[in-house]
């Protein structure tokens, strides 16, 4: 239910260029690649952390399991 009422508030294509067309006059042409590739960097860096975080999750649950195989 949820997702389909996000979904009403989407841009549609015609909405997706008037958007890009403001960001284009707000910054200008030779800003956007460095908005860009600073965007690219904070996803990364983000991607980083999950992984990041999934490996711990992961190492901590194998030291619960090793203990319980080890009494068997």
């Amino acid at each position: 239910m949820t997702n389909l009422f996000l979904l009403g508030f989407m841009p549609t294509g015609s909405e997706w260029i008037i958007i890009l067309i403001v960001i284009l006059l707000l910054f200008g042409g030779k800003k956007i690649p460095e908005l860009m590739r600073g965007l690219g960097k904070g996803v990364k860096s983000f991607k980083d952390g999950v992984n990041d975080a999934k490996e711990e999750i992961n190492k901590a649950k194998e030291e619960i399991d090793k203990p319980a195989d080890a009494s068997k």
